[in-house]
């Protein structure tokens, strides 16, 4: 199990300093995985239901500071040597596919060949409106048509596609990145349609397990998604084995948390957490995303330090 976690886009943390040196201790401690979210524009008010929380409300955006996804993580690969870096995820229809493509492969050249999409549908209307992106109720084909641009575009020699919401033809896109070795599609998300886009588009899964409409909360749970994933895929014709599979737990604590069902998993003791891990790992999961944000710069180098003294060691 590699174990990996999300940077700050917005407050103390994020400032190139601070940024730096977290992400340097997390390298040295032994994660693999540095993590960067997505948003770009913060409505002032909003009616959309947030898929994460029990109440379907956005946390506070204060005065919508937010670092954009990209440039942190170009910033980053600068920073760091070994640590993989992950869109935590980006929203695809947000950027312009081809720009989306060309920045994606360039952070991937810099980084030499570090880069991990995860990536999504999202899910906020009115930043959709603002970003005067493709409709928000055709996001979802949208998505799959982006995507399938961006490994036309990182794999043909003379890129192609017609599609609804993106079309080229005549073009030449270079740097690609080496054959068979784009950066990998992790498929956010946790419904029936994000499953069924793993198993069309997706190198891996990479669900969060706190969706109340969806939970990914238990062993069963999981099991049960990896199934449909894996049906689905043999139905096109694609192994299963090929799909991997990685844990977004945007939570981590010492203390135990109610869940659903329980305990809530990645919560508690170091046993309960430690069999969490493996019980994970039992499923097929081979990267773990935890929650390990702070107040401030101290506190989260401290949560990443206890979390590596019981995990990483």
């Amino acid at each position: 199990m590699e174990f990996g976690f999300v940077i700050p886009s917005r407050g103390p943390v994020a400032q190139p300093a601070a940024m730096t040196r977290v992400a340097q201790r997390g390298e040295a401690l032994g994660f693999r995985i540095i993590g960067v979210s997505d948003h770009v524009i913060f409505p002032v008010t909003n009616d959309s239901t947030y898929p994460y929380s029990e109440s379907g409300t956005i946390s506070s955006t204060g005065t919508g500071e937010i670092l954009e996804q990209l440039t942190v993580l170009a910033f980053l690969a600068g920073q760091t040597s070994s640590a993989r870096l992950l869109t935590s995820v980006m929203v695809v229809p947000y950027r312009p596919p081809i720009l989306a493509a060309k920045t994606l492969a360039t952070i991937d050249a810099l980084s030499g060949g570090r880069l991990v999409i995860g990536c999504g549908a999202g899910w906020l209307r009115e930043e959709f409106d603002a970003l005067q992106t493709p409709p928000f109720d055709a996001r979802g084909k949208a998505t799959d048509e982006y995507l399938k641009a961006f490994k036309e575009l990182w794999t043909a020699e003379q890129p192609t596609y017609d599609g609804t919401y993106v079309r080229f033809s005549n073009v030449l896109f270079a740097p690609k990145p080496p054959p068979g070795a784009h950066p990998p599609l992790w498929i956010g998300g946790e419904s029936p349609a994000a499953l069924r886009r793993v198993a069309r588009l997706g190198d891996g899964w990479y669900p969060i397990g706190s969706n109340p409409t969806y939970p990914m909360d238990t062993p069963e749970r999981l099991r049960a998604a990896i199934d449909v994933i894996q049906r689905e895929a043999a139905l096109r014709d694609r192994d299963p084995a090929a799909i991997g599979y990685a844990y977004h737990a945007g939570w981590y604590d010492t203390e135990p948390a109610a869940g659903p069902d329980g305990r809530r998993i990645m919560t508690g003791a170091h046993d309960d957490v430690a069999q969490d891990i493996d019980t994970l790992a039992g499923l097929g999961f081979t990267s773990l995303i935890v929650g390990l944000s702070g107040a401030s710069e101290g506190e989260m180098v401290e949560r990443m330090e206890r979390f590596a003294e019981d995990f990483l060691g």
